[in-house]
């Protein structure tokens, strides 16, 4: 019974006929396991003719079902209907819809009419009311509607959140229709982009914990995420959203071209804490070295870096897509508690096309002499500012506002920010919808990247 969802009473009806009907059976409704990490459904026919007999099958199978705890009854569903191709609303009405309706899962669906929009709702939002929240569309779509289940679980317990070193757990899961272009967390998720299968996890109550970013300056929270990037990934999104009037894949490929071509370093300084100890000579010499770390307390343990880089990137999940079937962090994972941070210094155009190329193949992204990984738990960004001609010149090509502010790619949504930024990871901060895609098969994404 564990892959059933649900079950229904099977009736013959006459044109029209809503109520009533000469009955049939009943039928079973099964979650089904295919190639490539699909889920799909399927429909068991019981034929009995017996209104008693069924009816108590029904009542019986109703029971069972009801007794699994994870599964929800009823949802807050947010639908962009901006996200790539415009169709999140179709996804949602034509796939999604009816198996929540066949689950008998309640829906109370807001359609977002502007950047924001989801965020202002779950502020006000009696999260009491549902058993999980569910987002159709794209990476930014996602990342807005869980940085509000977090924000709204802070204000609930009365936190602050002007600055929240230690935050609680958000209340109900989230759970992500992929609707987008690059879907990143569905991908990291479920393994593959398809509504069907994102749909069926959430049906199915398959519950996953994953570990939270927040991102703040000395003085405040800017926000939650899994992921963030800063540099060439942060400026090719800054460029693209300045072209909204463009097509979707118009628009990022034009922005990643031009970014390219006009490739220049970011001056920053890095400070970050290591999640542990490098194992050296043995586990005593370990241990030894741990409790005098201990000893001299938190601060000796930070390590900093400055210089010019290409790129940053700071990811608390594997952030796989069809571009990267490997993941961008490929090291890491949804729940270990710790981030991968990727340092790729300053070099050649030609060379740093090699490391882009690199994330769609089987070899590894990070074997260049430029490309430096850490396992880390807090990371502290700040970007260093030119002057005179140069300010211009960096202005121009590494879009950064006339306020001062760089651009952070976080979740793919832009944020700006001038000052430094505090990265720290929160283990298992919220639940998501889907599995662990260790315990998938490998996945086999196709790839077009450059």
């Amino acid at each position: 019974m564990k892959d059933v969802f649900s079950v229904k009473l099977k009736r013959r009806r006459f044109v029209g006929q809503k109520k009533g009907g000469t009955l049939l059976g009943i039928t079973i409704f099964k979650c089904l396991q295919k190639e490539e990490n699909k889920l799909t459904d399927c429909a068991v026919h019981l034929n009995n003719l017996s209104e008693d007999h069924c009816n108590s099958w029904f009542r019986h199978l109703k029971e069972i079902l009801n007794g699994f705890q994870n599964r929800p009854k009823s949802l807050k569903v947010f639908v962009n209907p901006s996200s790539h191709k415009r169709e999140a609303a179709h996804v949602y009405y034509e796939k999604v819809a009816p198996l929540f309706k066949l689950a008998d899962i309640k829906t109370d669906v807001t359609v977002t009419e502007y950047e924001g929009h989801a965020l202002s709702v779950l502020k006000e939002c009696e999260l009491q009311a549902f058993d999980g929240v569910v987002c159709v569309g794209g990476d930014g779509s996602v990342s807005e509607v869980a940085h509000g289940l977090l924000l709204k679980a802070q204000i609930d317990a009365g936190k602050g959140t002007d600055y929240i070193p230690a935050p609680v757990r958000a209340s109900v899961p989230l759970g992500v229709i992929p609707a987008g272009t690059t879907n990143i967390l569905a991908h990291t998720l479920y393994g593959i982009k398809h509504a069907v299968t994102a749909t069926l996890h959430i049906v199915m109550g398959h519950i996953q914990p994953v570990d939270v970013c927040t991102f703040s300056t000395p003085s405040k929270l800017l926000r939650f995420g899994f992921s963030a990037m800063f540099g060439f990934g942060a400026r090719t999104l800054a460029l693209a959203e300045k072209h909204r009037w463009m097509p979707s894949n118009q628009r990022k490929d034009f922005a990643f071209i031009k970014t390219l071509a006009d490739l220049k370093p970011e001056e920053c300084e890095l400070s970050f804490l290591p999640l542990q100890i490098p194992q050296e000579d043995c586990h005593e010499n370990n241990r030894k070295k741990k409790e005098k770390n201990k000893k001299k307390g938190s601060k000796d343990q930070w390590h900093k870096i400055q210089g010019h880089f290409l790129n940053v990137s700071i990811m608390a999940i594997p952030c796989l897509c069809s571009m990267a079937p490997r993941g961008l962090a490929p090291n890491t994972r949804l729940n270990n508690g710790s981030m991968a941070l990727i340092v790729v210094q300053n070099t050649s155009r030609t060379e740093f096309i090699k490391h882009l190329k690199r994330y769609a193949s089987v070899k590894n992204q990070f074997n260049f002499p430029f490309v430096e990984t850490y396992t880390v738990q807090e990371v502290k960004l700040q970007p260093r500012r030119k002057s005179g001609h140069d300010a211009k010149e960096n202005t121009y090509l590494n879009a950064t506002s006339a306020e001062g502010n760089y651009p952070w790619n976080i979740d793919g949504d832009l944020m700006e920010e001038a000052s430094e930024v505090h990265v720290r990871v929160h283990p298992q901060l919220i639940n998501l919808y889907g599995v662990n895609t260790d315990d998938l098969e490998s996945s086999k994404a196709t790839c077009n990247c450059i």
